[in-house]
Parts: structure tokens; C-alpha cells; sequence
């Protein structure tokens, strides 16, 4: 069986000790209440929920699935008393305006819980966690009049959201899609298509379903120009069911909890949300943050499997540490005794840590963009997420897919059998990769559009921040060993851009061929500074739990001298080119 105990400790280092996110939100405009106390409780409840609730129910989700029959779809055993006891704590509108029934609460907060809940069931927490979505763009976009009528019961959990963007012929590429949207002459619209991939668009935990649906307008140009989007109930005031059905399920690899289903709209009644031929754009309200969100699954699978790994390993005894026996009074010593099991473990810890802290961080400056009066702040604070949105979920899910896999290594055959449950975070972890616009995807956003905005506006702010960071630091020898390499780091970082950019004016395929192994450059830069940030807070707390700063320590120097190291190779990676990839002729492969 996995373990799992919420890591309140690291959560609570990274917001207070870190970045002191309360004492900075606080001073926004409402934010008041949202004070360190405030947090730590809402933390602690998330933790009795996840523990108590949603993860005994994880496993055998896993092992029962959802069932379709006559259009209908049974969640697994639990999970709709689960989803009520989500929804009646408030969780559902944790961040959601309180004009509506939200908590109001920050983001960088929500993140956190969010990490939780998706440690505890990754399943589960995708049902309202897309919801959130749904909201956001709603609260965006949606007239006064949706607001009104859509927002309390979605905040409060009554009802849910998807969003409807897939077609069989259109996977990422979005300008193909053929859905239709005729005017009814009321101000509604008939909604013709379907929809694929549809992540919770039919089940039984709640009482309605709210489609965001992307479709074309009879007059609209071709390509993502003309694309709208609308709002469609799967419910009337009246009760009688508007034209939209589930018309099958997937039968898929992991996440088999979660309901994945085929959406057919056969002239269901919905109304126009935003612009005309603008819902690509509006949707993307609603994209980045779901973007943001898979990053963190990413680290609550990781995370899980690190905590049931080290479990694992401090109990299994096999074969001699190579000193000698560490554990004479036994038959064997415990595995953990032995480097490659540490390496596993400590590869999986660092990055984990880092990439929890660089999600606060992202979410805190999405707090305030939203908030703060400063013009030139809320620039900066949006421009750092939008910089690193791709980073969060790339890279997020991407070292979950390795992390997950390289831990149930340490089971060996217990791994891959079922009842250990380390199989299962694999299998659910992997699609995190996939949705929400494909890592790939993520990578051609930061090389083809982020460095581009304003000659490059995004990357220089970023690197004034970690910038300063080292002329603060500067002189501390007690950091040397954590600044020197994130110097060389950046500097390199700064080097291969200006090398991918020439690159790119001679060779259309350059930033293409070098945006996934870029990605991941940037990510490990950006993971070397929150280990130099978080180093320094656990030296200054060093007196009050030594325990706790010496266990950072040595994170951090495995990461500095044996993560961060990585970067080599992918700097000689991307400065080989496009040609490698493209010199061999089609009919060849």
C-alpha cells in the first residue's frame, strides 16, 4: 500500500519562511484576512480531508473505475460521499469571489491544496478541480446575468464545470474544429457537435453539468479567428435536459476514477460567452489556469511516491551496506542503506521541494496581478506567470512521469503488482504530460512566444529577480557552495538563449528542435534558485530546528551537485541543431 501524510511542514516553510506570502498579500486589496494564521488552519483541515477521506478511497477507485450504462455514469464506491464532504467544507470556492459565496483566499494558498488533494486522489480531485476553471472563466468573461445564475452553485459545489474543446480531427490544433453554433433569435444558440476527451462531463456527484463549449458562428472566419464560446447547462430550470448527452467513456491507461468521456451536442441550448469569434482567447482564461493546476498533480504524485518509497526502503532489508553492516542485529540491512537507493530518493525529494516552492512562487505573483493597485507590479507579477506557466506544468509533470517510475524501482517486483499501489501513481501520473496542451506544447510556448513579448521583457525581469538574489547573497560564504552554481547556471542560461535565438533567423526548425530540451535547461536554473532561496531560510531558522536545516542542506547540495549538473549536457543538446533531427528524409523512417 502507498502512504501518505500531508507535508505541512515544507508547506509552511515555503510560505512563511521563504516568501512570507501572508505578510505580502495581506497589504492587497482583499486579502486582509488571509494572514499566516489563517493559512496554517486552512492547511490543516485540507490535511484531515486528504488523509481521512479522499486517500482511503484512492486505491480501490483505481481497481473499480467509473461504469457507463444508458448514458449514465457510476462513479466508484465512496467517491460521491467523498465529493459532499469536499464541497459542504468549502473547498469548492476556496479562491472563488465571495460576491458569489467564494472564500476569497489567495492562490498561492490553493496551490497547496490543490497538491494535497491530488496526493491524496488524483482522481477525485480532477472532478472539481476543473471546476475551478469553469468559474474563472465565467467570472471573466460571462455577463452579469451568467454570473449571477452560474457562479453560486458551482462555487459552492452543487454543480460542475468542464470544458469542451477536443474533436476526433482536432487534437491541439484547435483551428480545425467543425462544432457549430447557429442563433436561436432569443439570444441563445442551437450547439451542434461532438466533443472528445471531456474530462468529468458525466457522473453522478452532482446535480448539473456546465459545458464551456468552443464552436463556430455561421459567419466565422476560418482557423482559431473564428472560434466562440459558449455556455451550455446539461440542466433547464424546469428540470428537463437540454440536447447534450455522454455518448461513450474511455477506457484508459490510469486516472480510471476520473471519467474521461465522448460529449455529443445535437442542438443543445447554450449562450455566448464573451465576443464573437473571441473564445479561443477566452478560454485561455480558463487553460492557463488549469495549466498551472496539472503542474501540481504532477508534484502530488511524486510526492506520494517519494513518501511511500522512503517507507518502503527503511523497512525491506536486503543484502550489506558496503561499510560494513549497518544493521548487524538482522539478517540484512534495510535498502535505504544503499547509494542508488538514496540517489532515487534524493533526486525525487529535490526536485519535489524546488518545484513546490516555484509553484507558490508563480501562484503568489498571479495574487498579485490580480490585486495590487501598482501598475508596474501587477506588469511584472503577470509577466512572471506567464513566463513560467509553461515551466510549472512542463516540467512539474514531466519530473513526475520520471519520478513516479524511477520510485517504484526501489519496490522492484512489489512496484509493479498492483496491491503496493506505486503502479498506479505511474499509470495516473503519465497523462499529466498530455492534457492541457502537451508538454511539447508548453515548450513552444516559452521558445516561440514567451522569450519573444517586447524584445524579450518577460526573461529580463525574470533574470533581475535572480539577479539580485546573488548580489544579495554576495559574500555570504556560508552560501558559496549554492550561489556559485546558480551563477553559472544563469550565465549559461543567458548564453544558450542568445545561441537558440541566432539560431532561430537562419533555421526555422531551431527553436523547435531545441524548446523540450530548453524547457527543462530553464527549469532546472529556476529549481536552483528556490534551493539557494531555501537555504536561506533554513540557515536563519537553523537555531529554532537544526534537524529540519540540515535536511535542506543536504537536498540542496544533492541537487547543486548532481541534478543541476544536467544542464551541461543539455547546453551541447540544443546547440547541436535541427539538423540531427531533420537531415533524414521522410521515407526513411
Amino acid at each position: 500500500m502507498t502512504v501518505y501524510a500531508a507535508p505541512l511542514r515544507e508547506m509552511r516553510f515555503v510560505l512563511h519562511d521563504v516568501f512570507g506570502v501572508a505578510d505580502k498579500l495581506t497589504a492587497l486589496p482583499g486579502y486582509g484576512d488571509a494572514t499566516a494564521d489563517v493559512m496554517d488552519a486552512v492547511l490543516d483541515e485540507c490535511a484531515k480531508l486528504c488523509e481521512g477521506v479522499l486517500f482511503p478511497i484512492n486505491q480501490t477507485g483505481d481497481a473499480e473505475g467509473c461504469t457507463f450504462k444508458d448514458g449514465k455514469v457510476t462513479t466508484p464506491k465512496g467517491f460521491k460521499e467523498a465529493y459532499k464532504q469536499y464541497a459542504e467544507g468549502g473547498w469548492c470556492g476556496l479562491t472563488a469571489d465571495p460576491e458569489y459565496g467564494g472564500q476569497g483566499l489567495p492562490e498561492a494558498l490553493d496551490c497547496l491544496v490543490a497538491e494535497m488533494i491530488g496526493s491524496a486522489n488524483l482522481s477525485l480531485g480532477l472532478y472539481p478541480g476543473l471546476t475551478q476553471g469553469t468559474i474563472l472563466a465565467l467570472g471573466a468573461l460571462g455577463t452579469p446575468e451568467q454570473k449571477t445564475y452560474y457562479l453560486p452553485k458551482l462555487i459552492s459545489g452543487e454543480w460542475q464545470g468542464t470544458m469542451c474543446l477536443t474533436e476526433s480531427h482536432s487534437g491541439s490544433d484547435l483551428g480545425l474544429l467543425r462544432s457549430k453554433a447557429v442563433p436561436n433569435g432569443d439570444g441563445s444558440y442551437s450547439v451542434t457537435g461532438t466533443k472528445i476527451f471531456i474530462s468529468a462531463g458525466e457522473h453522478d456527484m452532482t446535480a448539473n453539468h456546465v459545458h464551456l463549449v468552443l464552436a463556430r458562428l455561421p459567419d466565422a472566419p476560418e482557423g482559431v479567428r473564428g472560434i466562440s464560446m459558449f455556455v451550455v447547462p446539461k440542466f433547464f430550470d424546469d428540470g428537463k435536459q437540454n440536447a447534450v448527452a455522454c455518448g461513450s467513456i474511455e477506457h484508459k491507461m490510469g486516472m480510471k476514477a476520473s471519467v474521461t468521456c465522448v460529449m455529443n451536442f445535437d442542438g443543445a441550448k447554450g449562450w455566448l460567452v464573451g465576443q464573437p469569434h473571441k473564445g479561443l482567447a477566452g478560454m485561455f482564461v480558463m487553460m492557463n489556469k488549469e495549466r498551472l493546476f496539472v503542474g501540481g498533480q504532477g508534484i502530488s504524485q511524486s510526492e506520494v511516491a517519494y513518501q511511500s518509497a522512503v517507507a518502503y526502503a527503511k523497512d525491506r532489508i536486503q543484502g550489506r551496506a558496503a561499510t560494513g553492516p549497518a544493521h548487524p542485529d538482522k539478517a540484512a540491512d534495510p535498502i535505504i542503506v544503499h547509494p542508488d537507493i538514496r540517489s532515487r530518493l534524493l533526486l525525487a525529494r529535490s526536485i519535489v521541494e524546488a518545484e513546490r516552492a516555484l509553484t507558490v512562487w508563480t501562484h503568489m505573483n498571479a495574487d498579485i496581478s490580480h490585486k495590487s493597485s501598482d501598475a508596474a507590479a501587477c506588469q511584472h507579477a503577470e509577466d512572471m506567470v506567464g513566463l513560467m506557466t509553461p515551466i510549472v506544468k512542463a516540467a512539474g509533470t514531466g519530473f513526475g512521469s520520471e519520478i513516479t517510475n524511477s520510485l517504484l524501482q526501489v519496490l522492484g517486483g512489489h512496484g509493479y503488482i498492483r496491491e503496493h499501489g506505486m503502479e498506479q501513481l505511474v499509470r495516473d501520473v503519465r497523462i499529466t504530460e498530455i492534457y492541457e496542451g502537451t508538454n511539447t506544447i508548453q515548450a513552444l510556448d516559452l521558445v516561440g512566444r514567451k522569450l519573444g513579448i517586447e524584445g524579450g521583457r518577460l526573461f529580463t525581469g525574470w533574470l533581475r529577480e535572480v539577479e539580485a538574489t546573488l548580489k544579495k547573497l554576495d559574500g555570504r560564504n556560508d552560501l558559496a557552495e549554492f550561489t556559485g552554481p546558480l551563477k553559472d547556471a544563469v550565465e549559461k542560461l543567458k548564453s544558450v538563449t542568445t545561441w537558440m535565438v541566432e539560431a532561430s533567423k537562419t533555421d526555422p526548425n531551431a527553436r523547435a528542435a531545441a524548446a523540450n530540451d530548453y524547457l527543462r535547461f530553464f527549469a532546472l536554473t529556476a529549481f536552483a534558485w528556490m534551493w539557494v532561496l531555501m537555504i536561506e531560510a533554513a540557515l536563519a531558522k537553523k537555531n529554532d530546528d537544526a534537524d529540519f536545516a540540515n535536511a535542506k542542506l543536504n537536498v540542496g547540495r544533492y541537487f547543486m551537485q548532481r541534478v543541476l549538473p544536467q544542464i551541461g549536457g543539455l547546453d551541447a543538446v540544443i546547440r547541436a541543431g535541427s539538423k540531427p533531427l531533420m537531415a533524414m528524409a521522410e521515407g526513411a523512417f
